[in-house]
């Protein structure tokens, strides 16, 4: 079914005024996106903090209507509702219905990380390569976690761990992925050869993904999930942690208590120019720090002092 589509730039301070109208006249859907998207001043949103609800200094919002609705008369209605509102920025136009989801899924092609890591989504065909033996696939449906493979951060904690396989250094030890969005990390970890591993994040939908996804690939039996409020106690030989530079910094400490003496540690969601700062917040308790880079973004990784 087609649907009329009213859209409008607005600003952060704004946007639950236009919200709260567009509801009140009947509108099926309101979404916000970057009114900047795609140009050199697009701002990435990728990991709130616990409460936080962050959207950008100027959104796109679009309503849906009825594909039948009088655009003159939902105008008269909004300016009614909101007079001191800005309503002759409005735009319309007409778009045909499709299942969103499956449209980005369509866009998600299986991709390959190191050696032998490969994250598949959970409707596509197996790709050359991905039927190998060794090969450790992760079959995956993101839903509205973060964490599909497609960002540099994801990507460079993905050749990390297959790094870590390649070199022995993740057979049958234990995993802690903080920050674990889709789960995908540590999805990765069990099928390239991890023992166990604990998932945190603060985002309950998070935690369902990583768990919709854990059974999907048949590992939910060594994987645990938790908030960091109730996350069991102890270290880990491996920990991966692809937040936001300034959560990295935050929780330093706690971070560095969770790698066991010897242990492996990388530090994702960090734009260059950023890792300055965390290597010097990280270098009283890690040795060997290295620097690897993709795009803009970097990876931080080290080894914990015995």
């Amino acid at each position: 079914m087609p649907y009329l589509e009213l859209s409008l730039r607005c600003s952060e301070d704004e946007h639950p005024r236009y919200e709260r109208a567009l509801e009140d006249i009947g509108a099926l859907a309101v979404t916000l996106v970057d009114a900047d998207a795609g140009t050199a001043d697009e701002h990435a949103i990728l990991e709130p903090g616990v409460g936080e609800t962050p959207l950008w200094t100027t959104l796109r919002l679009s309503a849906l209507f009825p594909h039948d609705a009088d655009a003159l008369l939902l105008l008269s209605a909004l300016e009614a509702f909101d007079p001191a509102l800005d309503w002759g920025r409005t735009e319309f136009r007409n778009v045909e219905d499709q299942d969103w989801e499956r449209a980005w899924m369509d866009r998600y092609a299986p991709m390959r990380f190191g050696a032998r890591t490969w994250i598949v989504p959970w409707n596509s065909e197996m790709p050359a390569g991905a039927d190998d033996q060794d090969a450790a696939v992760v079959r995956l449906d993101p839903g509205l976690a973060f964490g599909s493979g497609t960002h540099p951060t994801t990507s460079l904690c993905l050749q990390w761990l297959d790094a870590l396989a390649a070199a022995g250094e993740l057979q049958g030890r234990e995993v802690l992925d903080y920050g674990c969005g889709s789960g995908i990390l540590a999805l990765a970890a069990l099928k390239l050869g991890a023992a166990g591993a604990l998932g945190i994040d603060n985002d309950p939908q998070a935690l369902q993904a990583s768990a919709d996804n854990a059974r999907r690939n048949g590992v939910d039996a060594r994987l645990r999930l938790a908030s960091p409020q109730q996350a069991p106690a102890g270290t880990f030989p491996v920990v991966v942690a692809n937040i936001l530079a300034a959560a990295l910094d935050a929780l330093a400490d706690d971070l560095a208590a969770r790698v066991a003496p010897g242990g492996r540690l990388a530090l994702s969601g960090v734009l260059d120019g950023q890792q300055e700062e965390l290597l010097r917040r990280y270098r009283p308790w890690f040795e060997s720090l290295a620097v690897a880079h993709e795009g803009d973004w970097v990876r931080i990784d080290g080894v914990r002092r015995r």
